[in-house]
C-alpha cells in the first residue's frame, strides 16, 4: 500500500509513502480543485497510481479525513485567535 501514517510526518495524517503529500492534499486538488488526476500527479511529482490510491483511501475513510480537516480548522482558529493583532487606528 502506498498510503501510510507516521506520527512524525504530517502529524500522523495519511500520506503518500516516501513523501509529505497528504491524502487531503490530493483530494483538495482533484475533487475540490477540479484538476485531473494526471495533472495532479505531474504537479506533485507522484505516480498516477499514487493519486488514485490517495483518492481510494479518501473514499474508504471519508469520516476520518473530515475529522482531520475539522481538527486542522480548529487548531488554525485557536492559533489565529491567540496571535498578535494590529493596533486599532487612532482617530
Amino acid at each position: 500500500m502506498t498510503i501510510v501514517r507516521d506520527e512524525d510526518v504530517l502529524g500522523g495524517e495519511p500520506r503518500v509513502k516516501g513523501t509529505r503529500i497528504g491524502v487531503r492534499h490530493v483530494v483538495a486538488k482533484v475533487i475540490d480543485g477540479d484538476q485531473t488526476a494526471a495533472y495532479v500527479a505531474d504537479q506533485l511529482d507522484i505516480s498516477l497510481s499514487e493519486v488514485y490510491e490517495a483518492l481510494s483511501y479518501y473514499y474508504a475513510h471519508t469520516d476520518e479525513i473530515r475529522e482531520i480537516e475539522r481538527e486542522t480548522r480548529e487548531a488554525y482558529d485557536r492559533f489565529r485567535e491567540g496571535s498578535l493583532k494590529p493596533k486599532e487606528p487612532v482617530q
